[in-house]
């Protein structure tokens, strides 16, 4: 799946304010349409990286087919393990992977630099989901809203999105 429309323009908005060498994370790059909307809000800036984790490799290697600017690095590997071995914290992070977003939140939110952002979508429940799939996804609403280190929003916006900010 692919990120929606209504979700990618949120993103390069989101890319746009990130701050002069600053650092986004996308956890769960698909074939590259969210990269795509990231680096669009960034362009012609070349002064942020981007590092992008994708899980499954014949989707990694849909992504890896584009033609991305020196700025982003395409990463295949699971994204708790990439969390575990990136230094330092990120401006921006989009979790749109199980891992850093169903499993593995804490350490994500731990990723976040203070007064980076956090952006996770698919939030509002679609018919065809599972229980377990529902209380998953209760687990991270829950979690983003009540978190003390974060200040966060629900928007009813593309497949629904959690929008969190990092006190400083």
């Amino acid at each position: 799946m692919s990120s929606e429309p209504a979700v990618g323009r949120l993103l390069a908005v989101l890319a746009a304010q990130v701050p002069a060498e600053g650092r986004i994370l996308e956890l769960g790059t698909g074939a590259g349409v969210g990269t795509a909307w990231i680096v669009s809000g960034l362009l012609p800036r070349t002064d942020v990286e981007v590092l992008t984790v994708e899980r499954d490799p014949q989707t990694a290697a849909v992504a890896a087919l584009g033609d991305w600017p020196s700025f982003v690095e395409l990463r295949r590997g699971d994204a708790l393990d990439v969390l575990a071995q990136t230094d330092g914290t990120f401006d921006l992070i989009f979790a749109d992977a199980p891992e850093g977003k169903w499993h593995g939140l804490d350490r994500t939110i731990a990723a976040l630099a203070p007064r980076g952002l956090l952006i996770v979508d698919d939030m509002t429940p679609r018919p065809d989901w599972t229980d377990s799939h529902r209380a998953a996804q209760e687990q991270v609403r829950q979690t983003l809203l009540t978190a003390p280190e974060l200040t966060s929003v629900e928007l009813g916006h593309g497949s629904g999105v959690i929008l969190s900010a990092r006190a400083s």
